[in-house]
């Protein structure tokens, strides 16, 4: 049975989970095929499944985040019935479902979204216009439609009217009551829509969107009437026990982001939810939000940090440097990199979001003789110069900390240097007071603030995560959402500072390693991080497969910044799959921006970028990256096994990606996305007892990557499960620090004085400094034996070189309590099956 907690009305919700297990849903893999895999993850370990978005989205769709009817589950996963069907075969598991919502769009995929469709049909006047975020005053009170393939004018053959219906290719679109005969030019005149080539999106766009997308339009939340409409299908599945908890995606596109969640919290009557908040370096989750925590990208920087040798990252800086020859703006440098790709998203493909900014200041700077007489040009110039400089998201004015700590006089004053009439510089200041909120009050004033705001996060993850985590790209392993490439190291003071935080204010925040939209799965980066331990080794092989390549017809990259990149993921993927690679690479260089893109593609380059993969990493100069890889393997093993057990035990509840358990190399979408498949036989082989002791792998699964991690995520998971005070809100965190020559590459904490989790740091440096020689790790006082490697047994100060003799990684649980913790990690039946 799912576990049940009191809530603050006196009833019960479903207690936090334990650990989670993400499963993307897609027409290839639909609820009943999740619900065969639940065996499998109840013997696994988890409490909860974790689904991406169920209700209806567009047709084929293999993610879920383009919803087209909030009041449906989705048909071609298997509809409300299937849905329903999964939880009830989850529950006879002992498991429950935690699902994926998006509150801040939907597809506009014309004939999908009734909603839409009603205000593209009556305009203004449609009792649905409130649902969307439309300048009318735009556009001559019409709304831009880009979805043509060229100008109106090379398309018109290609409109064809049926009835009611204006269509265009898969497109149909409503027509105006008493227009439908009209002559073609007159008809399209006659609606509350225009149609426009695609690229005028980026100029002339009136309505709010996702980061770019448009054929995502903003959903406006914040009023009540459309987050009933928009949010009762999933509050009665809540309610009725058909999930337990949920996953919010994107929270800083909304107006109001702590008003949306305490509705949210109110309607959901408190089950667990988690946000995903994309939290800059020092950043904090705003403390009045009534959340869970964040979905886990904060988790992930520090666990990947831990793995990465501050020298040896540096030191990778100056050979990307060197070998690129990128300018500080296009790759160099981080700051100018960053900065460069801001100016490029905010003037290019955020311009009609800046300029409906512009309109609205300049409305509020008219209506105050205070403000007056702000030319639009320096008001323009103004949003745009102070967008480009926040370092996080959003700036919040409720709910978090002062927007000045992120809007400050001195950005103000940085900004003010672009122009070269003093007087015109005030803009500035008006602009930063208005986004503040420090001049004038009522619904204006507040809709300028959340729309500074709601631009200001699809600027960041647009400049940052999609332009330059391509562009500067030393260490390919610290460029994950939420990452910070420019100080990619994490020591193992801040790692306890970090967790010891977190135990005290957010004990079930979400925590991940790998998810549907990280760059390169946790095993692939982890192959990637030890190169900041060799980065002369690194420098090598980079001198020879360029010299290899140079001798292979066809195998030259088209320029050095894609050969860093190219090599440095082929190492990290160690896979001379094709096909997979040139996918990664050709996403990699339009992103980028440098040489080719999504809107401007050049076939020629990219044909050289494809030529290149298949005749370089995955042609004969790829042996020797294979052969360098497999030289590493030892320490990359100890890198995969570290984070997994970091992330496992540290504080929080850990989301594992679905294939995760096992050894796991994926790359960005859409390759991290495919159908997973399940093993229940491997984990039945695993819990055998025939022929070995407790816990301790088959002979037939020893000796295997794959296998070694399988049985510690199964024992941490297994654990978690049969001793949740362990490791929940009333648990405590205990930094242990070892003594010793190796110390500082010994990281060890215990969980309410009953669990020590201890990992291996940067162990290619260790080995090259002569060992553990000997280090000792003081334990908390009692017996404690090791679960990865039966019969071990330590008390008072273990020795580090024993304690990691089989395993780079150990997980001690007190003596007393063993049979019961053994029994949970490893008995056939699995945690859920008794």
């Amino acid at each position: 049975m799912t576990r049940m907690t009191p809530d603050h009305h006196g009833g019960e919700v479903p207690a936090p989970p334990t650990a989670t297990y993400r499963m993307q849903l897609q027409p290839s893999f639909p609820f009943a095929a999740a619900a065969g895999a639940v065996p499998y993850l109840a013997s696994l370990g988890v409490s909860h499944l974790h689904l991406s978005p169920v209700l209806e989205a567009v047709p084929g769709s293999t993610h879920g985040y383009d919803v087209v009817d909030h009041a449906r589950v989705r048909d071609e996963l298997g509809g409300e019935e299937g849905l329903r069907a999964l939880a009830r075969t989850a529950r006879e598991h002992g498991l429950g479902l935690i699902a994926d919502i998006v509150p801040n769009h939907m597809a506009s995929a014309a004939g999908l979204n009734r909603p839409l469709q009603e205000v593209l049909r009556d305009g203004p006047h449609s009792p649905y216009a409130h649902w969307f975020d439309i300048d009318w005053e735009a556009q001559d009170g019409r709304v831009l439609l880009p979805v043509l393939g060229h100008r109106l004018s090379h398309e018109l053959d290609h409109l064809e009217v049926d009835g009611r219906v204006l269509r265009y290719y898969e497109h149909a679109f409503p027509l105006r009551e008493g227009t439908e005969t009209l002559p073609l030019p007159e008809l399209l005149d006659a609606q509350w829509y225009r149609l426009g080539w695609w690229r005028l999106a980026r100029t002339e766009l009136n309505y709010r969107r996702f980061f770019t997308i448009s054929d995502l339009i903003g959903v406006r939340v914040e009023n009540r009437e459309v987050f009933d409409a928009t949010h009762e299908k999933i509050v009665q599945l809540l309610r009725e026990g058909v999930l337990d908890g949920l996953r919010v995606d994107h929270p800083d596109g909304l107006a109001d982001p702590g008003g949306y969640l305490k509705d949210l919290a109110d309607a959901a009557a408190g089950r667990w939810t988690v946000v995903e908040k994309i939290l800059g370096e020092d950043e904090q989750l705003p403390a009045a939000w009534p959340v869970a925590g964040t979905t886990g990208y904060d988790a992930l920087r520090r666990i990947d940090g831990l793995f990465t040798d501050p020298s040896g990252a540096a030191e990778l800086l100056g050979l990307f440097r060197r070998f690129t020859a990128a300018p500080a703006d296009r790759g160099g440098d981080w700051d100018a990199t960053a900065r460069r790709a801001a100016y490029k998203v905010v003037t290019h493909e955020l311009a009609a979001e800046v300029d409906r900014l512009t309109r609205e200041a300049g409305r509020l700077c008219a209506a105050d003789a205070a403000l007056r007489d702000h030319a639009p040009r320096a008001l323009r110039a103004a949003v745009r110069e102070l967008l480009v400089r926040l370092d996080v998201y959003r700036p919040y004015v409720t709910g978090g900390a002062d927007p000045e700590s992120v809007l400050t006089p001195g950005d103000a004053e940085d900004a003010k240097g672009v122009f070269t009439v003093a007087e015109e510089a005030e803009a500035v200041d008006t602009v930063r007071e208005l986004a503040l909120g420090r001049c004038g009050s009522g619904p204006e004033h507040e809709a300028f603030r959340a729309r500074f705001a709601q631009t200001a996060s699809a600027l960041r993850a647009k400049a940052v995560e999609d332009t330059a985590f391509y562009r500067h790209a030393p260490l390919l392993s610290a460029t994950e959402v939420g990452g910070t490439p420019q100080s990619p190291a994490v020591d193992p003071e801040s790692f306890h500072a970090y967790c010891a935080r977190v135990q005290r204010d957010w004990p079930y925040t979400g925590t991940v390693l790998s998810t549907h939209d990280t760059k390169r799965s946790a095993d692939v980066r982890a192959g990637i991080s030890v190169l900041t331990q060799c980065p002369g080794r690194w420098a090598d092989l980079l001198a020879d497969v360029t010299e290899r390549a140079a001798g292979e017809g066809g195998a030259s990259a088209p320029d050095p910044q894609l050969a860093w990149a190219a090599w440095q993921t082929a190492v990290g993927f160690g896979d001379r799959d094709g096909e997979r690679l040139q996918g990664a690479m050709l996403k990699h260089v339009r992103e980028a921006g440098l040489h080719t893109s999504w809107t401007e593609p050049d076939a020629d380059y990219e044909k050289a970028v494809r030529d290149f993969v298949t005749a370089g990493p995955c042609g004969p100069p790829g042996e020797a990256v294979t052969a360098f890889a497999d030289s590493l393997r030892p320490h990359v093993r100890a890198n995969v096994l570290g984070a997994a057990l970091a992330h496992l035990t540290m504080p929080g509840v850990p989301d594992v990606y679905q294939g995760t358990e096992r050894e796991y190399r994926a790359l960005v979408d859409p390759d991290n996305r495919a159908p997973a498949h399940f093993d229940l036989e491997l984990l039945e082989r695993l819990d055998s007892d025939e022929g070995t002791a407790p816990g301790e792998l088959p002979h037939e699964l020893s000796g295997d990557l794959s296998d070694e991690k399988l049985a510690l995520t199964v024992a941490a998971l297994r654990l978690r499960w049969a001793h949740p005070e362990w490791f929940g809100g009333e648990s405590t965190y205990e930094p242990l620090a070892a003594r010793g020559a190796g110390a500082a590459h010994c990281v060890a904490f215990a969980r309410s004085g009953e669990v020590v989790a201890a990992v291996t740091r940067l162990s290619l440096r260790l080995a090259e400094a002569g060992g553990w020689r000997d280090t000792e790790l003081p334990l908390p006082e009692g017996h404690w034996v090791d679960l990865l490697a039966p019969g071990r047994e330590f008390t008072g100060h273990a020795r580090v070189d024993d304690l990691f003799t089989r395993l780079p990684v150990a997980l001690l649980v007190r003596a007393q309590p063993v049979e019961r913790a053994a029994s949970a990690a490893t008995s056939g039946r699995g945690p859920h099956q008794r």
